[in-house]
């Protein structure tokens, strides 16, 4: 596990390291819109695409998408509580909503289990995304951001038109493609599977041009102490409870309570600028809980 957190960190922090230097002038913002642009429309689908096709999938896909939103239901109803306790003002809220509900579960989720137990554990960690944890952000996310911040659009767009993206596209594809037992022809796997070997490395090197210390102040003190302690210790501790009830096989509850261990998502900052909650905030938040789990996960991982 250290030496898995390791290699990732490298990659993480030659992200940060351009983010300093800016080579040619080029900020580490318009470089990794680049990046996550590429990867969005490309990339990530040649995955989806690859991994659903020949995955297993089943009852266990619905118990994914169980699993995925019950944490984040009780992840976000523990966060407004507490922020009510604290009294955070509505843009805070928000932000910290969304930054205690919805983990990193594929920029560092997929990564993270590829390497801890094996190129089928992509399947779990796209399923949690695509199943879960994306259709509810996309829709309760969004109406949360909506309730805490404003919109400012003359005709707000529905939710559900936040679901037709390449991902969700290539996920419904391959669904259809598994279920009726077609094959995938030679040429075809070779494509995908050397778009999909670009996603890791991009995903990673993405999430350290997003990471900035520059917000992080000491009266913030309270919104971290919130969401790391629901984000990294509550929300698998929920997963852990769960998936005793699941009938999965033990690696796969391992892999999906691992996945949802993960730090803040990075998306969230998208809804957070769209909706105008506190992003500085929500940045700050996932730059700490990004740190932090590289002392939780080892801790998870350890105890399963």
């Amino acid at each position: 596990m250290t030496s898995t957190l390791l290699q990732m960190s490298v990659i993480i922090a030659c992200g940060a390291i351009w983010r300093f230097f800016t080579p040619l002038g080029i900020s580490a913002q318009q470089t990794r819109q680049v990046l996550t642009t590429v990867v969005y429309y490309l990339l990530l689908p040649a995955l989806v695409l690859e991994v659903l096709w020949h995955a297993d999938i089943g009852i266990h896909s619905l118990y994914y998408t169980g699993l995925g939103i019950a944490c984040i239901v009780v992840a976000g109803l523990c966060s407004w509580l507490l922020g009510r306790l604290f009294k955070f003002q509505a843009k805070q809220m928000g932000a910290v909503l969304l930054a205690a509900a919805f983990a990193n579960v594929t920029f560092l989720g997929l990564p993270v289990l590829e390497q801890l137990f094996g190129s089928w554990a992509r399947s779990v960690a796209i399923q949690l995304d695509l199943f879960a944890v994306a259709p509810f952000l996309y829709t309760f996310g969004i109406l949360v951001a909506r309730h805490f911040g404003r919109d400012g659009s003359v005709k707000p767009k529905s939710v559900l038109l936040f679901l037709n993206t390449p991902p969700f596209w290539a996920a419904f594809l391959a669904v259809i493609l598994n279920l009726n037992n077609i094959s995938t022809p030679l040429w075809l796997t070779g494509i995908l599977q050397k778009l999909a070997a670009a996603v890791v490395p991009l995903m990673l090197l993405s999430l350290g041009l997003a990471l900035s210390w520059q917000t992080l102040k000491i009266r913030q003190l309270p919104y971290i102490l919130v969401v790391s302690g629901i984000k990294l210790l509550l929300m698998p501790l929920v997963a852990l409870t769960l998936v005793t009830h699941l009938d999965l096989p033990t690696p796969f509850k391992a892999a999906a309570i691992m996945d949802l261990a993960m730090p803040s998502m990075l998306m969230g900052v998208v809804l957070c600028d769209r909706y105008h909650l506190d992003s500085s905030l929500y940045a700050m938040l996932v730059t700490v809980t990004t740190a932090l789990s590289l002392i939780t996960l080892p801790f998870w991982y350890a105890l399963l």
